[in-house]
Protein backbone atom coordinates (compact mmCIF):
# COMPACT_ATOMS: atom_id res chain seq x y z
CA UNK A 1 0.00 0.00 0.00
CA UNK A 2 2.83 2.35 0.93
CA UNK A 3 4.69 1.59 -2.31
CA UNK A 4 1.62 2.31 -4.41
CA UNK A 5 1.19 5.62 -2.61
CA UNK A 6 4.77 6.56 -3.50
CA UNK A 7 4.27 5.48 -7.12
CA UNK A 8 1.03 7.45 -7.35
CA UNK A 9 2.72 10.53 -5.92
CA UNK A 10 5.61 10.28 -8.39
CA UNK A 11 3.19 9.87 -11.31
CA UNK A 12 1.15 12.84 -10.10
CA UNK A 13 4.25 15.04 -9.81
CA UNK A 14 5.37 13.94 -13.29
CA UNK A 15 1.98 14.81 -14.76
CA UNK A 16 1.94 18.19 -13.02
CA UNK A 17 5.40 19.07 -14.36
CA UNK A 18 4.38 17.89 -17.84
CA UNK A 19 1.29 20.08 -17.62
CA UNK A 20 3.42 23.08 -16.57
CA UNK A 21 5.93 22.47 -19.37
CA UNK A 22 3.19 22.34 -21.97
CA UNK A 23 1.40 25.51 -20.95
CA UNK A 24 4.53 27.54 -20.18
CA UNK A 25 6.69 26.32 -23.05
CA UNK A 26 6.75 29.57 -25.00
CA UNK A 27 7.77 31.57 -21.94
CA UNK A 28 10.59 29.04 -21.50
CA UNK A 29 11.63 29.37 -25.16
CA UNK A 30 11.32 33.10 -25.82
CA UNK A 31 12.98 35.68 -23.53
CA UNK A 32 12.43 39.15 -25.00
CA UNK A 33 13.34 41.02 -21.80
CA UNK A 34 16.55 39.14 -21.05
CA UNK A 35 19.68 41.28 -21.29
CA UNK A 36 22.74 39.09 -21.85
CA UNK A 37 25.11 41.70 -23.30
CA UNK A 38 26.16 45.11 -21.97
CA UNK A 39 28.44 48.07 -22.46
CA UNK A 40 28.52 48.19 -26.25
CA UNK A 41 27.95 51.41 -28.18
CA UNK A 42 27.05 51.67 -31.84
CA UNK A 43 29.98 52.62 -34.01
CA UNK A 44 28.12 52.03 -37.27
CA UNK A 45 25.47 54.35 -38.69
CA UNK A 46 21.95 52.93 -38.79
CA UNK A 47 18.45 53.98 -39.80
CA UNK A 48 15.78 52.88 -37.34
CA UNK A 49 12.83 51.70 -39.40
CA UNK A 50 9.54 49.85 -38.99
CA UNK A 51 8.69 46.83 -41.12
CA UNK A 52 5.07 45.70 -41.22
CA UNK A 53 4.47 41.94 -41.25
CA UNK A 54 1.45 40.03 -42.55
CA UNK A 55 -0.24 40.30 -39.15
CA UNK A 56 -0.11 44.10 -39.40
CA UNK A 57 2.52 44.32 -36.64
CA UNK A 58 5.25 46.89 -37.08
CA UNK A 59 8.67 45.42 -36.34
CA UNK A 60 11.52 47.62 -35.20
CA UNK A 61 14.57 47.12 -37.40
CA UNK A 62 17.97 48.70 -37.95
CA UNK A 63 19.25 49.23 -41.47
CA UNK A 64 22.72 50.17 -42.65
CA UNK A 65 23.31 50.87 -46.32
CA UNK A 66 26.82 51.14 -47.66
CA UNK A 67 26.13 50.52 -51.34
CA UNK A 68 23.36 48.13 -52.44
CA UNK A 69 24.60 48.11 -56.03
CA UNK A 70 28.15 47.18 -55.11
CA UNK A 71 27.82 45.08 -51.94
CA UNK A 72 25.65 42.26 -50.69
CA UNK A 73 23.19 42.72 -47.81
CA UNK A 74 23.01 40.67 -44.61
CA UNK A 75 19.59 39.98 -43.10
CA UNK A 76 20.42 39.27 -39.46
CA UNK A 77 17.94 37.07 -37.54
CA UNK A 78 18.70 37.18 -33.83
CA UNK A 79 18.19 34.57 -31.12
CA UNK A 80 15.54 33.94 -28.49
CA UNK A 81 16.66 36.51 -25.92
CA UNK A 82 17.13 40.24 -25.69
CA UNK A 83 16.76 43.26 -27.93
CA UNK A 84 18.55 44.68 -30.96
CA UNK A 85 20.90 46.52 -28.62
CA UNK A 86 22.18 43.16 -27.42
CA UNK A 87 23.70 42.55 -30.89
CA UNK A 88 25.60 45.85 -31.17
CA UNK A 89 28.95 44.15 -30.58
CA UNK A 90 28.30 42.01 -33.65
CA UNK A 91 26.88 44.51 -36.10
CA UNK A 92 29.64 47.00 -35.28
CA UNK A 93 31.98 44.59 -37.05
CA UNK A 94 29.82 44.64 -40.17
CA UNK A 95 30.99 48.24 -40.62
CA UNK A 96 34.47 46.87 -41.27
CA UNK A 97 33.17 44.63 -44.05
CA UNK A 98 31.95 45.46 -47.53
CA UNK A 99 28.33 44.72 -46.70
CA UNK A 100 24.96 46.33 -46.02
CA UNK A 101 22.77 44.91 -43.26
CA UNK A 102 19.24 44.76 -41.90
CA UNK A 103 18.62 43.40 -38.40
CA UNK A 104 14.99 42.93 -37.44
CA UNK A 105 13.43 42.36 -34.02
CA UNK A 106 10.75 39.72 -33.59
CA UNK A 107 7.14 40.23 -32.59
CA UNK A 108 7.06 40.61 -28.83
CA UNK A 109 10.70 41.78 -28.76
CA UNK A 110 12.21 45.29 -28.59
CA UNK A 111 8.83 46.80 -27.76
CA UNK A 112 7.03 45.22 -30.73
CA UNK A 113 3.45 44.06 -30.32
CA UNK A 114 2.43 40.43 -30.60
CA UNK A 115 3.61 37.13 -29.15
CA UNK A 116 6.42 35.04 -30.67
CA UNK A 117 5.58 31.70 -32.26
CA UNK A 118 7.37 29.57 -34.83
CA UNK A 119 4.93 30.48 -37.59
CA UNK A 120 4.94 34.14 -36.56
CA UNK A 121 8.73 34.45 -36.59
CA UNK A 122 8.91 32.85 -40.03
CA UNK A 123 6.52 35.54 -41.20
CA UNK A 124 8.59 38.27 -39.53
CA UNK A 125 11.75 37.10 -41.31
CA UNK A 126 9.98 36.89 -44.67
CA UNK A 127 8.73 40.43 -44.10
CA UNK A 128 12.37 41.48 -43.76
CA UNK A 129 13.21 39.78 -47.06
CA UNK A 130 10.28 41.51 -48.74
CA UNK A 131 11.39 44.88 -47.39
CA UNK A 132 14.83 44.39 -48.92
CA UNK A 133 13.31 43.25 -52.21
CA UNK A 134 11.17 46.40 -52.29
CA UNK A 135 14.41 48.39 -52.04
CA UNK A 136 15.56 46.70 -55.21
CA UNK A 137 17.83 44.11 -53.57
CA UNK A 138 17.47 40.71 -55.22
CA UNK A 139 17.62 37.40 -53.36
CA UNK A 140 20.95 36.71 -55.07
CA UNK A 141 22.41 39.67 -53.16
CA UNK A 142 20.97 38.80 -49.73
CA UNK A 143 22.83 36.76 -47.10
CA UNK A 144 20.66 35.19 -44.40
CA UNK A 145 22.44 35.23 -41.03
CA UNK A 146 20.81 33.30 -38.18
CA UNK A 147 21.95 33.42 -34.56
CA UNK A 148 20.94 30.58 -32.21
CA UNK A 149 17.11 30.42 -32.44
CA UNK A 150 17.46 32.57 -35.54
CA UNK A 151 19.19 29.67 -37.28
CA UNK A 152 15.92 27.73 -37.21
CA UNK A 153 14.22 30.67 -38.90
CA UNK A 154 17.09 31.12 -41.34
CA UNK A 155 16.89 27.51 -42.55
CA UNK A 156 13.13 27.85 -43.05
CA UNK A 157 13.28 30.95 -45.25
CA UNK A 158 16.51 29.96 -47.04
CA UNK A 159 15.28 26.58 -48.28
CA UNK A 160 14.25 26.44 -51.93
CA UNK A 161 15.40 30.03 -52.46
CA UNK A 162 18.36 31.48 -54.29
CA UNK A 163 20.05 33.59 -51.63
CA UNK A 164 23.68 34.65 -51.93
CA UNK A 165 24.56 32.70 -48.81
CA UNK A 166 23.48 31.48 -45.37
CA UNK A 167 25.37 31.90 -42.09
CA UNK A 168 24.30 29.82 -39.07
CA UNK A 169 25.81 30.75 -35.71
CA UNK A 170 25.38 28.26 -32.83
CA UNK A 171 22.63 26.31 -34.63
CA UNK A 172 20.49 23.43 -33.38
CA UNK A 173 19.19 20.46 -35.35
CA UNK A 174 15.62 20.87 -34.12
CA UNK A 175 13.86 22.27 -31.09
CA UNK A 176 12.64 18.74 -30.36
CA UNK A 177 16.22 17.50 -30.05
CA UNK A 178 17.23 20.57 -28.06
CA UNK A 179 14.25 20.05 -25.73
CA UNK A 180 15.10 16.39 -25.23
CA UNK A 181 18.63 17.34 -24.22
CA UNK A 182 17.21 19.59 -21.47
CA UNK A 183 14.19 17.51 -20.43
CA UNK A 184 15.04 13.90 -21.37
CA UNK A 185 12.30 12.22 -19.33
CA UNK A 186 9.40 14.14 -20.87
CA UNK A 187 7.59 13.48 -24.20
CA UNK A 188 8.96 16.65 -25.83
CA UNK A 189 7.92 15.70 -29.36
CA UNK A 190 4.29 15.43 -28.27
CA UNK A 191 4.36 18.55 -26.09
CA UNK A 192 6.24 20.97 -28.30
CA UNK A 193 4.35 23.56 -30.35
CA UNK A 194 7.33 25.25 -32.02
CA UNK A 195 9.59 22.57 -33.50
CA UNK A 196 12.02 24.45 -35.81
CA UNK A 197 13.17 21.33 -37.65
CA UNK A 198 16.35 22.60 -39.32
CA UNK A 199 17.74 19.10 -39.82
CA UNK A 200 14.83 18.33 -42.17
CA UNK A 201 15.26 21.56 -44.14
CA UNK A 202 18.96 22.20 -44.54
CA UNK A 203 19.23 19.81 -47.52
CA UNK A 204 16.79 22.11 -49.31
CA UNK A 205 19.25 25.00 -49.08
CA UNK A 206 21.17 25.36 -52.34
CA UNK A 207 23.03 28.54 -51.34
CA UNK A 208 26.56 28.43 -49.90
CA UNK A 209 26.43 27.79 -46.14
CA UNK A 210 28.76 28.80 -43.31
CA UNK A 211 28.18 27.09 -39.96
CA UNK A 212 29.88 28.48 -36.84
CA UNK A 213 29.63 26.69 -33.51
CA UNK A 214 31.78 26.67 -30.38
CA UNK A 215 32.75 23.23 -29.14
CA UNK A 216 32.26 24.39 -25.52
CA UNK A 217 28.63 25.46 -26.11
CA UNK A 218 26.69 24.61 -22.92
CA UNK A 219 23.27 25.63 -24.27
CA UNK A 220 23.09 24.07 -27.74
CA UNK A 221 25.28 20.94 -27.88
CA UNK A 222 28.13 21.25 -30.37
CA UNK A 223 27.16 18.00 -32.06
CA UNK A 224 24.06 19.75 -33.42
CA UNK A 225 26.08 22.31 -35.37
CA UNK A 226 28.40 19.58 -36.61
CA UNK A 227 25.42 17.45 -37.67
CA UNK A 228 23.90 20.32 -39.66
CA UNK A 229 27.24 20.85 -41.36
CA UNK A 230 27.30 17.18 -42.35
CA UNK A 231 23.75 17.45 -43.75
CA UNK A 232 24.37 20.70 -45.67
CA UNK A 233 24.99 20.75 -49.39
CA UNK A 234 28.21 21.97 -50.96
CA UNK A 235 29.57 24.59 -51.04
CA UNK A 236 29.73 24.64 -47.26
CA UNK A 237 32.18 26.05 -44.75
CA UNK A 238 32.68 25.62 -41.01
CA UNK A 239 34.23 27.41 -38.06
CA UNK A 240 34.35 25.29 -34.90
CA UNK A 241 36.56 26.98 -32.26
CA UNK A 242 37.42 24.65 -29.39
CA UNK A 243 36.79 26.98 -26.44
CA UNK A 244 33.88 29.14 -27.63
CA UNK A 245 30.63 28.88 -25.69
CA UNK A 246 27.12 29.55 -27.04
CA UNK A 247 27.83 33.28 -27.19
CA UNK A 248 30.67 33.01 -29.67
CA UNK A 249 33.68 35.27 -29.33
CA UNK A 250 33.57 37.86 -32.11
CA UNK A 251 37.34 38.00 -32.35
CA UNK A 252 39.53 38.47 -35.41
CA UNK A 253 39.45 34.76 -36.21
CA UNK A 254 35.67 34.67 -36.45
CA UNK A 255 35.48 37.99 -38.28
CA UNK A 256 38.03 36.80 -40.82
CA UNK A 257 35.99 33.62 -41.37
CA UNK A 258 32.93 35.75 -42.20
CA UNK A 259 34.99 38.02 -44.46
CA UNK A 260 36.39 35.01 -46.31
CA UNK A 261 32.87 33.61 -46.74
CA UNK A 262 31.57 36.95 -48.07
CA UNK A 263 34.44 37.08 -50.56
CA UNK A 264 33.69 33.54 -51.76
CA UNK A 265 30.06 34.14 -52.75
Amino acid sequence: MYIWSIVSLVVLIYLIITFILYFSQRSLLYHPTENNYSGDKLTVSIDKIKIKNDDNIELLAWYHEKDIEKYKTILFLHGNAGSLENRIHKINHFNDMDVNFLIISWRGFSGNKGQPTEKGLYNDAKSGVDWLKNKGISLENIIIYGESLGTGIATEIAQNNNFAGVILESPFTSMVAAGKSKYPIFPIKLLLKDKYESDKKIKNIKSPVLIMHGEADNIVPFWMGKKLYELANQPKYSYFPKYDDHMMDFNEDLINVIRKFLNSI
